[in-house]
Formats: C-alpha cells, sequence, structure tokens
C-alpha cells in the first residue's frame, strides 16, 4: 500500500482506512434526486479510484431517508424535521464509529442537511478528547437560515446555522446542544446567493464568507490559504463539507440546487488538493449530487475526481 503522507494526502498513519458513509436523504431540499448522489459516485468508479491511491476501502454503512411519500411533512418552515433528525442521528452513529475505529470518515450524500449529524460527529470525537475542530464550507450558498428565516422551509439551507448552534433543538442537540463548531474556525468559500436573514446571521456570529466576488478579486487560492488559517487555528484540523452546487453549472450540471458564476473545473480540484496538502483534512463530505439532472452522470465522474484530490492525488 501507498503511503500518501509524504504527499500531503490523509495517510498519515500506515495502513489508515477510508470510511465511506453513504447518506441517500433528499428530504432537506426543495427537489428530488439527491439521494441517489451515493449511487451515482459509485458507479463512477469511486471504490476503485480510492484503492489506487493506496487507501483500503471500509463500508461503514448507509442511512436511507424515508421518501416524501411516506415521511411527515411537518411545520412548512421546517420541512420533514423529524425525519431529518432520525437521518442525521443516524449518520452521525456511522461517522463516529469510523472515527473511532482510526478510519477517515468520507461521506457521500445526499442533500446538506446530512451534515448537521456528520458534522456533530466529527466535532464530537474530538472534544471528547479536549480538541476542536474547524470547518469549511465549500458551497454556493450558506445555508445559515433557521426557521424563522427560511424563504422555502428547506433544511438543508439550515445546516451551517445549526451546526453554529442556532435551529431546531432537536438538530442542535445533535452535537450535545453545544455548537458543533466555533465560528471562529468556520469559512465558507464561493458563495454567491445569500438570503438576508443569512446575512444578519453571519454578522452577528462573525463567520468568514469568502464570497465568488472576493474569489474573482483576490484569487482563490489566497482566500482558501486564509480559510485553512481560520479552521487551524488552535484546531486539531478541520472538516471539509463540499457541495457540489459551488462549482459552476456548467462544469457541474447534475446538482440539486444549481446558481451560476461557480467555480471552475481546475478551481475546485484546487481547494481539495489545497486541503489535502495542508495534511490537517480529518473527514470530507461531496453532498447534492443529483444524477436525475446530470449529464451520463459527468457530475458523478467530477466528483470522484474531486475526492480523489482531497485525499492526496496530484497532477505530478
Amino acid at each position: 500500500m501507498t503511503d500518501l503522507g509524504s504527499r500531503g494526502g490523509i495517510g498519515t498513519v500506515e495502513g489508515r482506512h477510508v470510511s465511506l458513509v453513504s447518506v441517500s436523504l433528499d428530504l432537506g431540499a426543495g427537489r428530488r434526486g439527491v439521494d441517489m448522489g451515493p449511487s451515482a459516485l459509485r458507479i463512477a468508479g469511486l471504490v476503485e479510484a480510492i484503492e489506487a491511491l493506496g487507501y483500503p476501502v471500509q463500508e461503514g454503512g448507509t442511512v436511507t431517508a424515508p421518501g416524501p411519500e411516506v415521511a411527515e411533512e411537518g411545520e412548512a418552515s421546517a420541512k420533514y424535521l423529524e425525519a431529518i433528525a432520525g437521518v442525521c442521528s443516524e449518520s452521525a452513529k456511522l461517522v463516529r464509529t469510523a472515527l473511532s475505529r482510526g478510519a477517515f470518515p468520507l461521506v457521500l450524500g445526499g442533500d446538506h442537511s446530512l451534515t448537521m449529524g456528520t458534522g456533530a460527529a466529527m466535532s464530537d470525537h474530538y472534544r471528547e478528547k479536549g480538541e476542536s475542530l474547524g470547518l469549511i464550507w465549500v458551497d454556493a450558498h450558506t445555508d445559515m437560515n433557521t426557521p424563522q428565516t427560511s424563504p422555502s422551509g428547506n433544511i438543508h439551507g439550515m445546516s451551517l446555522s445549526v451546526l453554529t448552534g442556532h435551529g431546531p433543538e432537536s438538530l442542535v442537540g445533535l452535537a450535545g446542544g453545544v455548537p458543533a463548531f466555533d465560528p471562529a474556525h468556520v469559512s465558507v468559500i464561493g458563495a454567491r446567493q445569500i438570503d438576508p436573514g443569512e446575512r444578519e446571521a453571519i454578522a452577528e456570529l462573525g463567520i468568514r464568507v469568502f464570497t465568488m466576488s472576493e474569489v474573482d478579486e483576490r484569487g482563490l487560492a489566497q482566500c482558501i490559504d486564509e480559510a485553512m488559517e481560520r479552521a487551524n487555528r488552535g484546531t486539531a484540523g478541520f472538516h471539509m463539507s463540499f457541495d457540489l452546487d459551488v462549482l459552476e453549472p456548467m462544469v457541474a450540471p447534475g446538482v440539486g440546487t444549481p446558481v451560476a458564476g461557480g467555480l471552475t473545473y481546475r478551481e475546485g480540484h484546487l481547494v481539495c488538493e489545497k486541503a489535502a496538502r495542508s495534511g490537517r483534512l480529518r473527514g470530507f463530505e461531496l453532498v447534492e449530487l443529483n444524477p436525475v439532472l446530470d449529464d451520463s452522470n459527468r457530475t458523478g465522474k467530477l466528483g470522484v475526481g474531486l475526492i480523489e484530490s482531497a485525499l492526496g492525488k496530484r497532477i505530478l
């Protein structure tokens, strides 16, 4: 087996496994299809690609949400709250198990609401050791709404708010009733569609948001470096949550909520490559892949490539 530690991958411990956690969930989104994202990534050759990098792959388990036909929608301000909380709780258990076994958790989604469970599990694992984690949120959206501010009631737009301690008690409680992540260690990269209520929350909490305007003006590499410095300041490393809608829709057509003006193909890889080279990446997830809207699984194949970059693959 190849040890990628010297190349900036996750293999700083000889023999470290990658644990795949699949979360088939689309209840938090406004349209169907992202629950099939994990399958699309596997069909695109994900397991073989990871093994080719030298990492053994463990199947960490699959959580499957009930369909909207049978799930209780509940309040319009936070649709499918009870079912989503259940999925997040089960997802958190799988991530905790992977971490307890010394594996690197790689989460496949599924809509972005799953991160309320997986992110809480990452945070809890390090908190139990007296440490904290940073968080880098790569997304066209900041996901900082609450039921009181959300224009749609779709919970995938509330994920980061919950992880920083604001939102329904059943979701915030996934991290033990405390914020999973300190906003001082949280950054968003690539945002370009932010609701008014989210702007107020971002300003109040002090989360660092690198909008696409700033990325264009200053350059992506500098923005990533600043985000990683913030995430690593006094922490044990960082978790990265990568929403494929951060990419330009022409590059990644198969996403749940596309927004024009996103990162290019190479910029997406740069984010993942720099995370890997830092040697501080503790977990990674790829979310919002919607095969129903894709073109011959092109976005699925792109997702596999991004994961490879996050695990340490380089051009040279």
